[in-house]
């Protein structure tokens, strides 16, 4: 019988390869939402800007949903944002992880290899979220960009939450950006929901963190510019 295999390179299945572009000659002023935007149309998951000595770089890792948006991606090399052209190119998975790795100090937390979801997103910043001040608000982000109401409420279907302080962050197109602010029914029941972080809506890891009323507001007012 023959062994013919379709996807066959060298005699072995080769997995997708990961999907992360590499910019390079952003803006100094750039922005996760500049980047939204320089992409739009595509189903990016996570925006590592890079920054050396406490200052951007001008280079930002993208990790995308699937390798076919990375295909999208690079199709926008050498496209303006601002006044500068921004260079898109691949990279390897090590590169972003390195990036990751070194913006967080945190080695070890993705030594698993990528299997179609992403990893828990980098924002462990704060090695501690314990350490963090506490309101009644919690900030989630990495959410489907399709999400609604009613799956956040799902979501924390264990805990108190104020159904009409849900607040999912959306860029000046009106389009999600994968954050929302929750407001618990106290401080103690946001503290006690946090176990809920890095825990998944559909395919998604949600990262969640501390967040403060002010916080929710701004966000709320950039939506509805």
């Amino acid at each position: 019988m023959s062994s013919y295999q379709p996807y066959s390179y060298g005699g072995g299945f080769e997995p997708p390869p990961f999907p992360v572009v590499r910019l390079r000659g952003l803006p100094f002023n750039c922005t996760d939402i500049d980047i939204f935007k320089f992409f739009a149309g595509l189903d990016i998951v996570d925006v590592l800007l890079v920054n050396k000595n406490g200052r951007f770089s001008g280079e930002a890792f993208v990790l995308f949903a699937g390798s076919m948006q990375v295909e999208f991606a690079l199709q926008r090399d050498r496209q303006n944002m601002g006044r500068r052209y921004v260079e898109v190119f691949r990279c390897k998975r090590q590169d972003y992880y390195h990036a990751v790795a070194a913006e967080v100090n945190y080695e070890g937390i993705y030594d698993n290899d990528f299997h179609g979801t992403p990893p828990p997103s980098r924002a462990k910043r704060f090695n501690d979220k314990d350490q963090m001040e506490y309101t009644e608000i919690l900030k989630m982000r990495g959410l489907p960009f399709s999400v609604k109401k009613p799956e956040i409420v799902e979501f924390f279907g264990d805990f108190k939450i104020v159904e009409d302080r849900i607040h999912i962050a959306c860029r000046p197109d009106g389009k999600a950006t994968g954050e929302a602010y929750v407001e618990f029914a106290s401080v103690e029941e946001a503290k006690r929901a946090m176990c809920k972080d890095k825990m998944t809506i559909g395919s998604r890891y949600v990262e969640l963190f501390p967040s403060t009323p002010d916080e929710a507001r701004r966000a709320e007012s950039r939506s509805r510019q």
